[in-house]
């Protein structure tokens, strides 16, 4: 604890410094006042405090991109007539992902880490330190990507903008790394909270997702800035803005064998859209083209399909609420499938079109060069396969089936399987149709989807190479701290070396004038030849015996060698094999770097345990 408020207190001397340096003219007077109630209120009250301002700052970001995108997408879609639509779509999907690009190389000096995947790296490799740019550059990405009709969602873009308010109001006040954690996950929990208003929602991805592997206790910043997020969106936003749904039937017991099949098809259909999501992405990283012209073929992609298919164009939850208000047909007028007789059979083609081609067009709108996420396209595609599945049940003759329902928990069983979110996905849905009532089929969906997803693979296919690299964590925990370390710091580049001509009288000189107990023994290029231990030259110490004889006759080969590239939990593997306590490590050439020990690794995993436990 003094420890803590000595902290405080040097911080607020340093602010006070600037303060005086920099007169009033350059400094944000609110922040006197919070450094003031940061030495003056505890740790929980502040943190409760940070969580409001937070919660606010990014639930308000989220409100601002969502109206944008909005107002872009309506002029769009309602404005103009049908011949000139064409030609919107024709124009602005590509232009949206070619100006997102050109931006992000010329602004943003072309950093675009983007998606949760790059929540998780900060979290885990960065401290949970996250550059100041995004706090507005996924803001300005994802406006033109999506705006302009890019088939992505805004919730990443918006998870990753308070993400990274959060991270900088925690910095700016020298909070801990686990407070900066709460507060980082706080503010990507209002996003997603202002996004779809449904707080215990953003709460739930906050704890699937982000803060997975990591362990803390106090939650309270993240319901208050769930509760500040929520509350800006219901306020601010628009009805027809906001991701809601009146329209629903009751939950009928008899309806489970629907909810069962659903399920199932929904997890099969989250497995295909991850596939595509890798294959596309593949694809276009092998493609021998610059960033700009990935961005100009896959906008061209994009366009061509968002002719064909306009419920392609944008986020698409437009077309969801068309689904549960019966208003398909006005859905297919937009397209070139309103020159065909509309009949039950065309509406079924067309979507099962629709959903198999959504995975194309997320895909190549993200990995092209656009900004978003998959969360609102695995919504939009779970929506349109719960109303294919009950259009297709309707046809065979069964009556009294849910359509709405079926909508509603195929939303949530899609965003199930692609996200690795069950939670999430069931109290979103739940929350946004007020049908509390469902949460028995929601549940009986996401699960199952979740299960099928997780037979296919444990991990999220999104951050499988992450989590494979140890960039991210997992609910693995002692890896996680070791992932945490960095084999750099444990190389000691100040290790004894000694000539492989050396004779032993060397090494006793060696020995005399300095601390070590172990040497590497080199050539005259530095490479490697072998080690050399104190035990090695214990029997001459003590004998008669001739110590002009060369070491190459004591010298032994190391059990194993040490790559800087090796991983702290590779390192340990290693050593708990071989049974030894300090190994050499050689670069590439097999030239000596230094010796690396488990001891100083063990030291260090148990001093992040507690920087973690405490």
């Amino acid at each position: 604890m003094k420890i803590d408020n000595k902290r405080k207190y040097l911080s607020f001397l340093k602010f006070k410094r600037d303060f005086q340096k920099y007169g009033l003219e350059k400094v944000r007077s609110y922040e006197l006042i919070l450094h003031w109630l940061n030495n003056r209120l505890s740790r929980s009250q502040f943190l409760v405090l940070s969580g409001i301002i937070v919660g606010c700052s990014a639930g308000l970001a989220g409100v601002v991109l969502k109206t944008l995108v909005h107002h872009i997408h309506n002029f769009i879609t309602t404005k103009v007539h049908f011949e000139y639509q064409i030609l919107f779509y024709v124009i602005f999907p590509f232009l949206g992902i070619v100006l997102t690009t050109s931006i992000v190389l010329t602004l943003f000096k072309g950093q675009d880490r983007k998606g949760i995947g790059a929540i998780l790296y900060e979290i885990a490799q960065n401290s949970s330190i996250v550059s100041s740019v995004k706090m507005y550059s996924q803001i300005v990405q994802s406006a033109i990507t999506v705006g302009l009709g890019g088939s992505a969602g805004l919730e990443s873009p918006i998870a990753v903008t308070g993400a990274a308010i959060g991270s900088n109001f925690a910095q700016t006040y020298r909070l801990s790394y686990k407070e900066r954690t709460l507060l980082l996950a706080a503010g990507a929990t209002a996003g997603i909270a202002s996004a779809f208003n449904a707080p215990i929602a953003g709460i739930m991805f906050a704890f699937e997702i982000l803060l997975t592997g990591v362990v803390f206790t106090d939650f309270i910043p993240l319901v208050v800035a769930a509760v500040c997020g929520s509350l800006l969106s219901r306020i601010l936003l628009q009805e027809d803005i906001l991701f809601r749904f009146y329209t629903r039937e009751p939950f009928n017991y008899k309806n489970v064998p629907y909810y069962l099949i659903l399920g199932i098809t929904t997890g099969l259909y989250a497995r295909y859209f991850v596939i595509v999501s890798q294959k596309v992405e593949h694809f276009i990283k092998g493609l021998n083209m610059s960033r700009l012209r990935k961005a100009m073929f896959g906008g061209a992609v994009l366009s061509l399909l968002c002719v064909l298919f306009p419920p392609l164009f944008g986020e698409g939850y437009d077309t969801v609420k068309a689904f549960t208000n019966g208003n398909t047909h006005s859905i297919i007028e937009n397209s070139f499938f309103r020159y065909f007789e509309i009949k039950d059979w065309t509406v079924i083609i067309f979507l099962i079109l629709v959903c198999l081609l959504k995975a194309f067009a997320t895909s190549f709108t993200i990995f092209s060069g656009g900004n978003g996420g998959n969360f609102a396209p695995s919504l939009f595609a779970g929506g349109t396969v719960g109303y294919l599945f009950a259009l297709i049940c309707q046809h065979l003759g069964f009556s009294d089936v849910p359509v709405t329902n079926l909508v509603l928990v195929g939303m949530a069983g899609a965003m199930s399987g692609v996200l690795y979110a069950p939670l999430t996905a069931i109290f979103l849905i739940a929350e946004s149709s007020f049908g509390y009532d469902l949460f028995i089929p929601l549940m009986i969906v996401s699960v199952m989807s979740y299960l099928i997803a997780k037979w296919f693979s444990p991990i999220s296919p999104e951050l499988k190479s992450l989590a494979d690299e140890g960039k991210i964590f997992t609910n693995k925990h002692d890896k996680n701290l070791l992932f945490s370390l960095k084999t750099e710091d444990f190389i000691d580049r100040f290790s004894e070396t000694v000539n492989e001509n050396a004779s032993i009288a060397d090494v006793f000189e060696l020995v005399k004038e300095g601390d070590k107990n172990i040497f590497g023994v080199i050539d005259d290029e530095n490479k490697l030849r072998g080690i050399l231990t104190i035990d090695d030259i214990r029997p001459f110490l003590f004998s008669d015996t001739d110590t002009s004889a060369s070491i190459i006759k004591i010298m032994k080969a190391p059990p194993a060698i040490i790559h800087p590239e090796n991983k702290p939990l590779e390192i340990l593997q290693i050593f708990d094999d071989t049974g030894v306590w300090n190994l050499p490590v050689v670069d590439r050439e097999n030239k000596f770097v230094g010796f690396i020990s488990k001891t100083s690794i063990l030291m260090s995993y148990r001093q992040r345990l507690k920087e973690y436990s405490d």
